[in-house]
C-alpha cells in the first residue's frame, strides 16, 4: 500500500491504473496511425496527437474509476465487461463534448472507433494477465502477527487474496493467550529476526491482547532497524481496510497518529469545490428534479408535499434543516416516533422506492451544500434523536461531526444502508477514517466512486 494525501492506495492497483492509462494512450495513437497511415511518432503538425492521446487516456481512467473497475477484490467476470462497456460509453460522450467544444482537437469517427477497439482489446488482455498474477500467493505481502489472542484473531477474517496479504502465522507471547487455532501458530523457539528471515516476512503486526506482558521489545526493535515494516493492529486495519476499528480504538492512538488535521486552506478549497460542484449538479439536475417532483405530485394526487424537510445534526453538532424529495407516505411517522428506514419498508411509496434506489431523492440537498450546511462529501447527516442514542452507546460517535455532513461519503460507499445500532457502529469506522484522512484527493475518489453506487443502486433502502 502507498499513502497519498493520507489515503491508502494499493500499489498494485496504482500500477494497473498507470499501465491501463498507457494502453489507452497508445491505442489512440495506433488508431490514428492505422486510419491515416502515419507512424506512431509522426502526425499532421496541425494535430496535437499527444495532447489528444493524454486527454483520451485520462478520461478513460476517470470513467473506469467511476464504474468501480479499480476496486480491490473485483473478480474478472462478465460484470467486468459490463463496466468496461459503460466506461467506453462515458469516455465517448466526454470526447464528443471535447471535440464539439474545441473543434481543433477533432480526429474523426474512424480514429475514435479504432482507438476504442484497440483499447478494449488491450485492456482485456492486461486485466486477464493482472488477475492471474495478483491472485497468486507469490504476489501477496507476507505478514507475521505477534499475538495469538482475541485481537490477533481479528485478522483471520481479513486473510486472503482479496485483501492482498497473507498472514503466514502467529506467535503466542504467553501461555494464557490463545484464540488462534494451534495449526496457525509458529514455533517461537529462536530470535524473532531469524523467524522473519526464514519466512520472508514483509510486515510485522504487533497484536497482543496485553502489551504489558511478554512483548519482546528488543526483538521487535531489531526487526524494525533491519528494514521490516512494524505496525500496530489499529494502523494495519486502517491501511488494509480503509476504516478505523472501533473495538480496539483508544485515545492515545488518536493523539499520536497522523491525520485529523482539519481547517486552514483545506477548508477554503473544500468550500470552493462544494460551490462549483453544487452549481454543476443544480444545472445538470434541474430537469431530473422537475420530473421527480412531477412524479411525486401525480402519485399523491396533488394532496401531499413534494419536498420533505427534517432536522439533522451538522458540523460540531449544529442543527439544520435538510431537504429531500419525499419518498414515504405523509403519515410515515404519524405516531411521532423516529425510526430508520428498513429494507422493504411499507412506508415507502412506489416513486419513493425508485428515487431512493437511484439517489434522486437526495438532489434537493444540493441547496444545503450551497448554503454551507453540508458538503459534497462527508458523513451522512443523522437525526438528533438517533445521534443522542448512538452517542450514548457507541464510543467516539460524536467525532463524526468534526466535518460537515455530505451528499455522499466514504461510509456510504463502503457499507450498506444501516438501520441498526450495529450498522451505525460499522459505518462510524469508515466515517472516522474519512475525518482522519479528509483531503481533496479522497473527496475526488468518493465523488467518482459515487457514480458506481448510483449506476448499480448499491446500499439503497
Amino acid at each position: 500500500m502507498i499513502r497519498i494525501f493520507g489515503h491508502y492506495i494499493s500499489k498494485t492497483f496504482l500500477l494497473l491504473g498507470l499501465l491501463e492509462y498507457l494502453v489507452s494512450f497508445f491505442a489512440l495513437l495506433a488508431g490514428y496511425h492505422v486510419r491515416f497511415g502515419q507512424g506512431l511518432w509522426q502526425s499532421d503538425p496541425e494535430v496535437n496527437i499527444w495532447l489528444i492521446g493524454n486527454l483520451y487516456a485520462f478520461l478513460m481512467s476517470v470513467s473506469m474509476l467511476s464504474v468501480g473497475l479499480y476496486q480491490r477484490g473485483m473478480p474478472f467476470t462478465a460484470g467486468v465487461l459490463v463496466r468496461f462497456g459503460l466506461s467506453f460509453i462515458f469516455t465517448a460522450m466526454a470526447m464528443s463534448v471535447l471535440f464539439y467544444s474545441f473543434p481543433g482537437l477533432f480526429l474523426g469517427r474512424g480514429v475514435m472507433a479504432l482507438a476504442i477497439l484497440f483499447t478494449f482489446g488491450g485492456l482485456l488482455g492486461l486485466r486477464s494477465l493482472f488477475f492471474r498474477l495478483v491472485g497468486s500467493e507469490a504476489r501477496m505481502h507476507r505478514v507475521l502477527v505477534l499475538g495469538a489472542g482475541d485481537k490477533a484473531a481479528m485478522l483471520e477474517t481479513l486473510n486472503g487474496p482479496l485483501h492482498g496479504f497473507n498472514v503466514i502465522g502467529y506467535l503466542r507471547l504467553n501461555e494464557r493467550e490463545q484464540t488462534i487455532a494451534t495449526d496457525r501458530l509458529l514455533n517461537y523457539d529462536r530470535p524473532l529476526i531469524e523467524l522473519v528471515d526464514e519466512y520472508e516476512v514483509d510486515e510485522l503486526v504487533v497484536a497482543p491482547d496485553d502489551r504489558r506482558q511478554s512483548l519482546p521489545v528488543d526483538e521487535v526493535l531489531d526487526c524494525k532497524m533491519s528494514g521490516i515494516t512494524v505496525l500496530d493492529l489499529l494502523t494495519f486495519f486502517e491501511k488494509e481496510t480503509s476504516r478505523i476499528k472501533l473495538d480496539i480504538l483508544h485515545p492515545s492512538w488518536i493523539f499520536f497518529s497522523s491525520g485529523f488535521q482539519l481547517g486552514g486552506v483545506a477548508d477554503y478549497g473544500k468550500r470552493l469545490m462544494d460551490i462549483v460542484g453544487g452549481l454543476l449538479i443544480l444545472i445538470v439536475g434541474l430537469p431530473l428534479m422537475a420530473l421527480v417532483a412531477l412524479a411525486i405530485f401525480l402519485e399523491c394526487g396533488g394532496k401531499g408535499s413534494v419536498l420533505f424537510h427534517q432536522t439533522r445534526v451538522g458540523l460540531n453538532g449544529k442543527l439544520f434543516q435538510v431537504h429531500k424529495f419525499r419518498s414515504m407516505r405523509m403519515d410515515a411517522e404519524s405516531d411521532g416516533v423516529a425510526r430508520w428506514a428498513t429494507r422493504n419498508d411499507d412506508r415507502i411509496t412506489r416513486v419513493g422506492a425508485f428515487i431512493r434506489k437511484t439517489r434522486l431523492d437526495e438532489l434537493p440537498q444540493v441547496f444545503n451544500v450551497l448554503r454551507g450546511e453540508m458538503s459534497l462529501v462527508g458523513p451522512r447527516p443523522e437525526r438528533p434523536e438517533f445521534v443522542e442514542k448512538l452517542a450514548s452507546e457507541i464510543p467516539f460517535y460524536n467525532e463524526r461531526h468534526r466535518v460537515k455532513p455530505g451528499l455522499t461519503g466514504w461510509a456510504q460507499l463502503s457499507y450498506q444502508y444501516g438501520s441498526t445500532t450495529d450498522d451505525a457502529r460499522h459505518k462510524l469506522e469508515f466515517d472516522l477514517y474519512y475525518v482522519k484522512n479528509a483531503s481533496f484527493f479522497l473527496d475526488l475518489i468518493v465523488l467518482l466512486e459515487t457514480v458506481e453506487v448510483v449506476l448499480w443502486g448499491k446500499g439503497a433502502h
